[in-house]
């Protein structure tokens, strides 16, 4: 049997890492899995319920004392780090036995190590989509031009996220910025078209369209579709920040 004040300690560390995951792009299915191996591990049973912006969270014991917290999911970037390495805590925690003292300090261990310095995600964010200018036919002068598009384009998104500027006017802006520059490629004996179309894939939201996908079939519906409707939104912002370089360089959208 748990006190009030044990199972409201729990049920706040439950619901902090509940959020953390959801926020960084683990579909629901994992997250109610993996707080249901910690409550385990804890001696407390789980229960989730879900929705675009928040969580709702139900700890109970054997004596069916229960303790409910609804919680907002922050707006993280996506991580597939945390994905890894908080699945594994979830399982070190039921395997190992941890206590909700050593679950804590592991937990915060996770999310204080030093984060990839931002030159090496846009070094490596402009590889992959020259990457893919190239897979869909560019050459070697287009892959240049949509590497620095795509550059700049991604550094623009970082600095409007972090004055939390609006998510959809962030990836609007960057659309445009990228296939702005792209759109040089225009004055050159190059693959332009392709320049063009390629320079916002990195802006294609595939996180939220697969866990959209995966929500539904496992049964969350709710959950999926609200997830779908953002994918959605977010490629329509995405077409309109292309739609107005084309306009402005091409006096076509074609």
């Amino acid at each position: 049997m748990k006190s009030e004040d044990e199972l409201k300690e729990i049920a706040e560390f439950v619901g902090e890492y509940a959020t953390c995951l959801l926020g960084s792009g683990v579909h629901t299915s994992r997250v109610m899995r993996n707080t249901a191996r910690i409550g385990e591990a804890l001696g407390v049973t789980t229960r989730i319920s879900t929705s675009q912006k928040s969580v709702v969270l139900t700890i109970s014991d054997s004596k069916r004392n229960v303790h409910t917290k609804v919680l907002t999911i922050p707006a993280l970037p996506i991580s597939f780090e945390y994905n890894s390495e908080l699945s594994a805590l979830s399982w070190e925690a039921r395997d190992s036995h941890l206590s909700i003292d050593q679950l804590k300090e592991r937990y915060y261990d996770i999310l204080s190590r030093p984060k990839m310095r931002y030159y090496w995600i846009l070094l490596l964010v402009g590889l992959a989509n020259a990457s893919f200018c190239r897979l869909f036919g560019g050459d070697w002068g287009a892959m240049g031009i949509v590497f620095v598009a795509t550059v700049v384009g991604f550094f623009v998104r970082l600095i409007l996220q972090k004055n939390h500027v609006n998510h959809f006017f962030i990836v609007t802006t960057s659309a445009f910025v990228s296939s702005m520059i792209a759109s040089v490629s225009l004055l050159f004996d190059v693959t332009a078209d392709i320049a063009i179309a390629t320079s916002v894939l990195y802006l294609i939201p595939g996180v939220p369209i697969i866990n959209g996908v995966i929500d539904i079939v496992e049964g969350h519906t709710l959950s999926g579709l609200s997830r779908l409707i953002q994918a959605v939104l977010l490629v329509i912002c995405l077409a309109i920040g292309l739609s107005i370089s084309l306009l402005l360089f091409k006096n076509s959208l074609l």
